[in-house]
C-alpha cells in the first residue's frame, strides 16, 4: 500500500519520488537474489514465469545459433510456456529433444547425458511440475549440465518459497519465477541469468532492467513479491510440515477409494500438490461437483485448464487417454486447515459413486 500511494514515483525519474520508489525496487531486487543465492544484477523482473520461460529460451536459442548450436533439451511434461516457445523455436530451426519422465514423472540422469549433444544450446527441466508435483534432482541435472558445458535453465514456478533454491550451489544458470504462486500479487515474476551470459535484451525500449527489459516497472508487484518470498522462505519448514500432513491425509483416504490411482512420485513431490484419476468418471464433471459444495479442484493447471484436450502431463506418465480425462488436482496451501481436507475427503467418493453410475459422454 505504501508503493500504491505515497511511493508512487517512476523508478527511473531523478526526483525525490522516484529516488525512494527506485530504492524499494532494487532493495526487492537484492533481497530477491539473496533468497535465490544470486547477486541482484542477476535478477530481472517479468509479468511472470511464462514471460521468463520465454527469455531464457528464446535467448539461448540466439546465443547457441550465433555457435551454430541449434538443439534443445527439455521433457515432455514441461509446462505451456516452455513447450509452446520450443514449437515455435523449431520454425527458426531449432530441433528439441524432450526427455520421457516415467510412471513417476521424473527425469533420470542418465538420459539426460545421452541426450545432449555437441550442438545443444540449452537443457529447460522444470524444477517441480505443476500438475502432478514430481521434484526433479535438479542439482545433478544441473551439474551434469555444467560439466558438459551446457547452459541449465529450470522453471521454478512451483518450487520457490517451497523448495530450497540456491542456483549458485546448484549450478543453475537460469531460473524463472511467478510472485503468485507462494502468495504474492500476480502478474509479476523474476527471471535470473548468472553473471557471464551474453543475455540479448527481451523487450526493445528504454534502459529498464539493465537494459534488457523496457518498460516501467511495477514497483508495487515487485515489493509484493519480494514481501512474499521472504515470509515463504522463513517459514517454509514449518508451512511444508503442515502441508504435508493435510496432503498425506487427503493422499491416504483418496486412494481408498476403488479404481483410483495417485499421479507421480509418492515421495518426491512438493507438500502441497495431489493429482487422482479415477477410472470410469469425467474430471470435469467432478471438479463441477466438487465446485457446488465449496471445493476448489481442477483437471489440470489453471494454464491448461482452458485447453481442449487431455492433460499433456498425464499422459507423458503413460496414462490412457481414459485414466487422463478421469484426473483431478487438489493444491493446497497454509491457508488451508485440516478440517477442510476432512470436507474433501468426506465429499469426494460419493461424488465419485455417483460419476461412475452416469453415462459419460463420447
Amino acid at each position: 500500500m505504501e508503493c500504491l500511494t505515497a511511493r508512487y514515483g517512476n523508478p527511473s525519474s531523478i526526483h525525490g519520488m522516484g529516488r525512494a520508489a527506485k530504492t524499494i525496487l532494487e532493495n526487492s531486487r537484492r533481497n530477491i537474489a539473496q533468497l535465490i543465492g544470486a547477486r541482484p544484477e542477476e535478477v530481472y523482473f517479468t509479468s511472470g514465469g511464462t514471460e521468463a520461460d520465454n527469455w531464457a529460451i528464446r535467448a539461448t536459442g540466439e546465443i547457441g545459433g550465433r555457435n551454430g548450436k541449434f538443439h534443445i533439451v527439455s521433457t515432455s511434461f514441461e509446462h505451456p510456456a516452455v513447450l509452446r516457445t520450443l514449437e515455435n523455436m523449431g520454425q527458426k530451426g531449432f530441433e528439441a529433444t524432450l526427455l520421457d519422465v516415467g510412471h513417476e514423472g521424473l527425469v533420470r540422469p542418465e538420459d539426460l547425458r545421452d541426450a545432449i549433444r555437441a550442438d545443444t544450446a540449452l537443457v529447460t527441466i522444470m524444477y517441480a511440475n505443476n500438475e502432478i508435483g514430481t521434484v526433479q534432482p535438479i542439482q545433478e541435472l544441473a551439474s551434469l549440465c555444467r560439466s558438459r558445458g551446457v547452459l541449465f535453465h529450470t522453471d521454478a514456478v512451483q518450487a520457490a518459497g517451497y523448495a530450497g533454491i540456491d542456483v549458485e550451489a546448484q549450478n543453475i544458470d537460469m531460473l524463472s519465477i511467478s510472485a503468485h504462486k507462494f502468495h504474492g500479487p500476480k502478474g509479476i515474476g523474476a527471471f535470473y541469468c548468472r553473471r557471464g551470459i551474453p543475455l540479448p535484451a527481451f523487450i526493445q525500449g528504454g534502459g529498464q532492467e539493465y537494459g534488457k527489459r523496457a518498460g516501467t516497472e511495477n514497483v508495487p508487484a515487485i515489493a509484493g513479491m519480494s514481501a512474499a518470498l521472504e515470509e515463504a522462505c522463513a517459514n517454509m519448514r514449518e508451512n511444508n510440515i503442515k502441508l504435508t500432513a493435510m496432503r498425506d491425509m487427503l493422499i491416504e483416504a483418496v486412494s481408498a477409494i476403488p479404481q483410483s490411482r495417485l499421479n507421480g512420485h509418492r515421495v518426491k513431490r512438493l507438500p502441497g500438490i495431489a493429482n487422482f484419476s479415477f477410472e470410469g468418471i469425467d474430471g470435469e464433471a467432478a471438479v463441477l461437483m466438487l465446485d457446488l459444495a465449496g471445493i476448489c479442484a481442477s483437471t489440470a493447471s489453471a494454464c491448461a485448464s482452458g485447453a481442449l484436450g487431455m492433460s499433456h502431463v498425464l499422459l507423458a506418465l503413460g496414462l490412457s487417454r481414459e485414466t487422463a480425462r478421469g484426473s483431478v488436482r487438489f493444491s493446497l496451501s497454509k491457508y488451508n486447515t485440516p478440517d477442510e481436507i476432512a470436507a474433501v475427503v468426506n465429499a469426494l467418493p460419493p461424488i465419485i459413486a455417483r460419476l461412475r453410475e452416469m453415462p459419460r459422454p463420447r
